[in-house]
């Protein structure tokens, strides 16, 4: 129930789904005699469509949870196990295209690939759900033995890849392990797994922005534009429910 909870809750908390609700909402009082609010939904939309859309500030509220953890530092040495967050592979194209399809967030697949070869003795567990054995199977072709590969096929949502991550394999005190995931999830990602009891380390990848100078830069386009402002959103969103319902360390972690 929690789950379908928490997906409807998602849902409505993309601000584009709102916006176009709104949209929707005032296009039907314009049809009644709420014609005057009806107006003014729909202008009220436009306006806020054609803001996010255009204007950065899907960037600009991004920014900060990729910014929050820094790049990995190795000078600690080599990691014993390096686990890689799921969301990545589209699982439902292939079936049909008998193909491993992946989205705009590949780099946690592909950068295990060099992962993998730098760090020859690591374990690597892939916690995903339904995406797993597809992405043991990616591992495989890239060279990486089929007996490093641990993967967790279960979990549905990020509080769940942590508690399962951990219990699949029992970190020891003293053991290094790294999480690779994208930058922008990493926050929520490091409370859910501190909460788990599972010590690890952030190795962000999949940067949606390039820095402080780019956050002043418009999108070219609106569909880039609404998708940062949803991925954005829904994070912060994420880390506040998180948080009150006891899944979080903490309401913003950070190193």
């Amino acid at each position: 129930m929690l789950f379908v909870t928490s997906k409807l809750f998602g849902f409505f908390a993309l601000p584009s789904n709102d916006m176009l609700a709104a949209g929707l909402i005032g296009l039907a009082l314009m049809r009644a005699r709420f014609a005057c609010a009806g107006r003014r939904l729909v202008s009220a939309s436009i306006i806020l469509f054609l803001a996010f859309g255009v204007l950065p500030l899907g960037k600009m509220l991004i920014a900060p949870l990729e910014e929050r953890f820094p790049p990995w530092d190795a000078a600690g040495g080599a990691p014993d196990g390096i686990v890689v967050l799921g969301g990545a592979i589209e699982p439902q194209f292939v079936p049909a295209r008998r193909a491993s399809e992946l989205n705009e967030a590949a780099e946690r697949i592909t950068v295990i690939a060099e992962l993998a070869r730098r760090y020859q003795s690591a374990r690597i567990l892939y916690s995903g759900g339904s995406e797993a054995h597809i992405a043991g199977a990616l591992f495989e072709a890239f060279g990486v033995p089929a007996k490093r590969l641990i993967l967790e096929d279960q979990s549905r949502t990020t509080a769940e890849n942590a508690e399962f991550s951990r219990r699949l394999v029992m970190p020891k005190p003293g053991e290094r392990w790294m999480l690779v995931t994208s930058a922008y999830h990493m926050p929520r990602s490091i409370g859910a797994f501190r909460r788990a009891g599972f010590a690890v380390e952030a190795y962000p990848v999949d940067y949606r922005t390039t820095g402080a100078a780019d956050l002043w830069i418009p999108f070219d386009s609106m569909a880039t534009g609404l998708r940062r402002t949803d991925t954005a959103a829904h994070e912060w969103v994420g880390l506040v429910a998180y948080w009150l319902t006891g899944r979080s360390s903490e309401l913003f972690p950070a190193p």
